[in-house]
Order: structure tokens, then sequence, then C-alpha cells
């Protein structure tokens, strides 16, 4: 409420006449309208009478905010988080099941060719009755030994090569990934290329030291299927890997490679199949314990939400 000024104008008659120097109105016509000679005034009184009003200014209008339809801030973008988390998750589905098709494709065929070669490589030897003992022995023995030595091959070139002048490759696979495939990929083709040639070059010749080649580019093969099962599918869940992921100590392989990844122990472990050893050296066992426990956890509310990785 405002309080509002008005004026009254009252005019007393006049009891005498005034002189020249009464007052008089010289403008032509008067507040009423008729001539300013025609009155004289004796006094001029001027009435003030304070109301109670309510103005319409917009100063003294409502101060509540309006009422609106339109969904709240807080909803839109609950709304909005909402659908950016199930595109997200069908986005990471389509890239696993495209990843778990190129890897059991890769990985039948790869094993099929192997034990196919192995096969005929052999029964091509024994052709002539005779059997190559030494021969068959060293293919074996260095199918092994290849594969145990791609570990260490593998833990010298991560840190002496992957984490210094090839990086620029490598750090495809240390930050978020976009896509079913990363850069970093390109170092399973280059592995690939060494145990094929070896492959080929003991598949078409005889003696023992082809035998020893097919065996080097065998150990190679399995090594580096046994890393994408475990490496890819259970640390990575690139894609679901069933039971693996219930070996007791493909666990701690898959806990340690996780700590790789968190640079706790200055990037330590480098290998894969030896890391929880090389974390023991650096006085890991309690972190990787703690890592363990975590991804049981995660294993089973994933399991008991229906997810097989």
């Amino acid at each position: 409420m405002a309080a509002g000024l008005s004026t009254a104008l009252t005019f007393k008659p006049l009891h005498r006449a005034f002189s020249s120097s009464s007052l008089r109105l010289h403008h032509p016509t008067s507040l009423t309208g008729f001539p300013s000679s025609l009155l004289r005034f004796r006094g001029l009184s001027v009435c003030y009478v304070v109301s109670d009003r309510r103005q319409s200014s917009p100063i003294d209008k409502d101060d509540s905010p309006p009422e609106t339809t339109e969904p709240t801030t807080t909803a839109i973008d609950a709304e909005y988080l909402a659908l950016r988390l199930a595109e997200k998750l069908e986005r990471k589905k389509s890239e696993r099941f495209t990843y778990l098709i190129a890897a059991v494709m890769s990985s039948f065929g790869i094993t099929s060719m192997a034990i196919m070669a192995v096969y005929y490589r052999f029964s091509w030897q024994m052709e002539g009755g005779e059997i190559p003992m030494s021969e068959m022995f060293g293919t074996f023995a260095l199918s092994v030994g290849a594969a145990v030595g791609m570990e260490f091959w593998a833990r010298w070139a991560h840190k002496a090569l992957w984490h210094a002048s090839l990086w620029n490759m490598h750090e495809s696979h240390h930050k978020p990934r976009e896509g079913p495939f990363e850069l970093n990929d390109v170092f399973a083709i280059i592995n690939a290329v060494p145990a094929i040639a070896l492959l080929s070059y003991g598949f078409f010749n005889k003696g023992l030291v082809p035998g020893l080649c097919f065996g080097a580019g065998l150990g190679i093969t399995v090594f580096g299927i046994a890393y994408m099962f475990v490496h890819d599918g259970l640390v990575h869940k690139r894609f679901p890997v069933g039971p693996i992921a219930d070996v007791p100590y493909l666990r701690r392989v898959a806990a340690a490679h996780q700590l790789h990844h968190t640079d706790k122990f200055d990037g330590v472990p480098y290998g894969l199949f030896l890391g929880p050893k090389e974390l023991e050296e650096v006085g890991g066992d309690e972190e990787l314990e703690k890592e363990i426990s975590r991804r049981i956890k995660l294993y089973k509310r994933g399991s008991g939400s229906g997810s097989t990785s």
C-alpha cells in the first residue's frame, strides 16, 4: 500500500475591495474558465488528503515468480543424462560385439590353421616310414620356449619401446577407447608377421632348422591368442571370456595389469602373465590383493545382472 496525496483548492469570498496591489490573475482565463478580471481572492487554501491505495508500479507488484508448466532445469538435465547413458551403453554393447566377432574369427582361424599345419607337416615328414624324433622334439620344445620367451619380450618392449619411443601409438591404450579398436592394436599385427613367416618356412621345408622355426612360430601364435583372451577380454572387457574369469591365477594376472594402468608403481608390471611376480618384487602385494577383491566384487555384481564378462 502506498500513501497518496491529493489537493483541493477552496476559494473564500471577497469581503472588501482590494487595492491595485490585490491578487489578480493576469492570464486570459482562470482555472474555472472565467475571465481573470472577474475573480478576486482573499486567500487560497490547499488541503492535503492522505489515502492508502494500491499503485500499479512495477516495484509494488507481487514478487512471487509466475507459475509455469515447463519442466524444471533439473528434470531436463536428468532426462538428458539418462539419454546419454543409454546411448553410451548401446555403443559399448555394439563395440564389444564387434570385437568379439573379430576375436572369435581370428582365434578360430589361426588355431585351425596352426593345428592343420602341425598335422600335415608331421604327416608329410613321416611318409617314408621314418619318424624324425629330433625334429619333432625340437618343434614342440621351441613352441613352449617361444611362448614363455614372448612374455619376457613383451615386458621389455612394453617398457623400453611402447612407453618410450612408441608412446604415441601405445597411448591410445591408456585413454578411453572410442570405437571397437584402437591404434595400439597395430602391435598385435606387428607380432603376427614374424609368426607367419616362421610357420611358413617350417611348413614347406624339412629338417631340424625348419622344425625349430615352425615351433617358434607356433609358440608366438599360442602366446598371442592367450594374450588376447586374458588382456583384451578378461582385463579390459572388450569381449566376454566366460569361465576364464573364474581361474584364480588369471584373476591375479588381470588385477596386476589393472595396477599397471594406475601408475602406482611407476608402471610396474609391464609384463602380463608374470605381472604378479613383478609386483611382488616392488612391494605391491597389498595393493594387488585389494585390486583382486575389487574385481571379484565387480564380477559378482555383473554376473548377478546377467553380464558374462
